[in-house]
């Protein structure tokens, strides 16, 4: 009886991380190569996205990185100043991206989101303005899951692919071994369920 209790609990136990790590983190380019190709959602779109938050750096990096390898032929980045005194994360976004050898034409930026949904609501004013119909959002892992439902609720009409780091300061493949990674994974599955409940979330 007790071993059967052990290997309950444990198969609880695993399947919660297993479940919580594949819901959180979507990934439509999961099947993809490096580089765009022909599969549904393996083409090129009109835009990569970063919102700011968590490892903003991280974040920044992996979309130049989409950037870079011709998924897209415009950066957009959103996120206001942590630190009011200084600039936002977005222009330190796009500031990065120039480094790296983006040209600064082809670069956006929203400066005033400061919740996942104002990065939502920020960036479809951006889509509108430069007919821009399709994106690849980029966020932290244990993030995309509600970033994709905000973006998809607020941009309606552009298509969303989702695109998590693999791995930054705040999470990674073992985000279970700590409790931040619980936090961090708990606290995003109750944010998505008040999503579902009255479709008002930050």
């Amino acid at each position: 009886m007790i071993k059967r209790f052990i290997f309950f609990c444990l198969f609880i136990a695993v399947a919660t991380v297993l479940g919580l790590s594949f819901y959180l983190q979507a990934n439509d380019l999961a099947s993809c190569s490096e580089r765009p190709g022909i599969g549904e959602n393996c083409q090129k779109v009109d835009a990569v996205v970063a919102i700011s938050g968590g490892d903003t750096n991280a974040r920044a990096n992996e979309a130049i990185a989409l950037y870079k390898n011709g998924w897209a032929d415009l950066l957009i980045f959103s996120g206001a100043a942590e630190d009011k005194t200084g600039p936002s994360n977005a222009a330190v976004m796009k500031t990065a991206a120039i480094s790296a050898g983006v040209p600064a034409s082809s670069i956006l930026i929203d400066e005033q989101s400061e919740t996942t949904k104002q990065n939502a609501e920020n960036s479809k004013t951006i889509f509108t303005e430069n007919n821009i119909k399709s994106v690849i959002l980029v966020t932290s892992g244990y993030h995309q899951r509600r970033a994709s439902l905000e973006f998809g609720k607020r941009a309606n009409g552009v298509k969303i692919l989702s695109h998590p780091v693999k791995s930054d300061k705040d999470w990674s493949l073992l985000w279970w071994t700590t409790p931040t990674g619980w936090f961090l994974s708990v606290s995003e599955v109750v944010k998505i369920v008040v999503f579902y409940a009255t479709g008002v979330i930050q």
